[in-house]
């Protein structure tokens, strides 16, 4: 299935188009639109928009790309249908690397043979748990997290 765009248009990644460049449209910790490619970042893991640092770590890339033009070098599809890509600042800053320095997504050595490990902050896979769960398979960990935080919202609503 084609990502879709920020504006829901229908993208059509072209892998064979290496590259990408423009202003990004930052989705979330380590996803972004390029020209209307929805773009997951290269061998990193970032918290969902909804999970513990999801909110920090989408505004956390936004600072890094605001006012940039990105440079994305397309590398293939994943099973999402997503266009990852290895993406660049104007100065050559890797963003990948950028978000594990900041302590604001963590290597996923399954894709990345660990190349961004080394940047983790001491503490970033204890703060980041979520995502090093869902990294080691411990889906349930994240139906847990989901099944109590909507417990919470109806007992705040009032349900």
């Amino acid at each position: 299935m084609p990502p879709k765009s920020f504006d829901g248009q229908t993208a059509k990644p072209d892998i064979k188009q290496r590259q990408l460049k423009g202003r990004a449209y930052i989705v979330d910790g380590d996803t972004l639109v390029i020209q209307k490619t929805q773009i997951r970042l290269f061998g990193v893991d970032a918290p969902e928009m909804n999970h513990p640092y999801g909110q920090k770590a989408k505004w956390a890339l936004h600072g890094l790309c605001k006012g940039q033009t990105i440079r994305a070098e397309v590398l293939a599809l994943d099973a999402h249908g997503r266009t990852v890509a290895k993406c660049y600042l104007e100065d050559g800053r890797d963003l990948s690397a950028e978000m594990v320095k900041c302590g604001m997504a963590i290597d996923w050595p399954k894709f990345s043979g660990g190349a961004y490990r080394h940047l983790e902050p001491e503490t970033a896979r204890k703060k980041l748990w979520l995502a090093d769960a869902r990294q080691k398979g411990r889906m349930h960990v994240w139906e847990q997290f989901d099944k109590d935080r909507e417990k919470a919202a109806r007992r705040t609503s009032g349900d």
